[in-house]
């Protein structure tokens, strides 16, 4: 699965974590310990973290004059990994042509920084994702670290049956309750519709709406591979979102999620969406180890600051946030969980049906076909997700791209 994953664009870090001449970043990412940095002119390297000479660190490296040169013996590397000096032998006797670490080919775009770690001569051209293309000030980055294994992550966020319990259990039918969550907490249990894509997969919940006489509350998320997803966490007209879980090792992910502002006011990181809960990401500072960056300050070590006594009267879970209530529950599974312990029930099919199309993926590729999307990442343009209600009968594929388009033509709204 790692090396399916390789086909494609990673995003790596936020652009200002790099300063040129700046200190080198550690970066784990798919197994790998690499190295991340800025040189004098601005170019991005990724590369092993290992000198090619006797293997120092080069993160203790000098980052100077467009390269990275090693403590050790003073071998000095460029953006692409290229060995341009070996300052402890004579000139003479160099061999700077036949030494290279292993570099990967690297891009930028609205303040994040992208690594390719297949094949630099067959890198596709970036995924046209619809919230990437907003102005920069338009769109919400986050990175935020999760200590599990990087599917169970985007389990969590492809099951939308939980949203009504873990993030809504405590709400109730109100004139205070958003018209957009009523359907959502009038019905805690709705049906399911799944079919696999050509990015991967789709899904909806659906569910009669409480709100719309004759009306179908429908929820609708993808899974695009090789680890991102769109779950209906606002309106179709507001959803211009991604978000993806990327594997730094088999037991830590990093969830990467792009948000456009451009159909709503701007939010701060506790921007409140029920009486209950808000979306916050508690960051604690950065620090310089494999693990040290976009931790989140609630964890397993203090219980994700739960409060038993709001749990009893005012909140399902005792927890503030809905991305620590996400954090909480996939964390509190194992590192890596265990699912013969599991027992799947019919609300797990997206769950179910995206794993035998992973297995699936990952033998054909073992068989030397390509994975989805690898080569069209065009595929992912103007997918979106979100929830919407509809009057109309028909094929639920067909009336959420209708939906979709509309909310496309239509002009966004000015931002107060």
């Amino acid at each position: 699965m790692g090396e399916l994953m390789r086909q494609y664009w990673i995003p790596a870090a936020l652009s200002r974590e790099l300063q040129p001449d700046g200190p080198p970043t550690r970066l784990m990412l798919l197994g790998e310990k690499l190295i991340a940095f800025r040189d004098s002119s601005g170019r991005v390297g990724i590369m092993d973290h290992r000198c090619p000479h006797r293997c120092a660190s080069l993160f203790y490296g000098r980052n100077e004059e467009n390269g990275l040169r090693c403590v050790y013996h003073g071998w000095k590397y460029d953006a692409d990994g290229n060995c341009v000096d070996m300052a402890n032998i004579p000139e003479r006797q160099h061999f700077k042509d036949k030494v290279r670490t292993k570099a990967y080919l690297t891009a930028e775009r609205n303040g994040v920084i992208w690594v390719y770690m297949g094949d630099r001569a067959h890198a596709p051209a970036l995924p046209p994702f619809e919230a990437c293309f907003r102005p920069a000030e338009q769109v919400q980055i986050r990175f935020v670290q999760r200590r599990c294994n990087w599917l169970q992550a985007v389990e969590g966020d492809l099951d939308t049956s939980h949203v009504g319990l873990l993030h809504f259990g405590a709400a109730k039918p109100s004139a205070t309750l958003d018209k957009s969550h009523q359907d959502l907490v009038v019905n805690r249990a709705p049906e399911y519709k799944v079919t696999e894509t050509p990015f991967g997969l789709t899904y909806g919940a659906h569910r009669p709406s409480a709100t719309v006489p004759g009306g179908t509350y429908w929820r609708v998320a993808h899974f695009l591979f090789p680890f991102w997803i769109m779950p209906p966490v606002a309106s179709l007209e507001e959803n211009v979102m991604v978000r993806a879980f990327i594997p730094m090792d088999d037991e830590h992910c990093m969830f990467v999620g792009f948000e456009s502002q451009r159909y709503r006011r701007p939010q701060d990181d506790r921007f409140r969406v029920s009486a209950s809960a808000y979306r916050r990401d508690n960051v604690d500072a950065n620090t310089t180890g494999w693990f040290g960056r976009y931790r989140m300050i609630e964890s397993e070590e203090n219980d994700y600051l739960i409060n038993r006594d709001d749990q009893r009267e005012k909140s399902f879970t005792g927890i503030e946030g809905i991305h620590t209530q996400d954090q909480c529950v996939t964390e509190s599974m194992g590192a890596i969980v265990d699912r013969s312990f599991e027992n799947l029930a019919p609300s797990d099919i997206a769950v179910a049906r995206n794993r035998r199309m992973l297995l699936n993926a990952v033998q054909a590729f073992k068989n030397g076909a390509r994975p989805p999307a690898a080569d069209q990442p065009d595929l992912y343009a103007h997918v979106r997700g979100g929830y919407y209600t509809t009057t109309q009968a028909g094929d639920w594929l067909k009336l959420h791209a209708d939906a979709v388009a509309k909310t496309l033509e239509a002009p966004a709204p000015a931002i107060a």
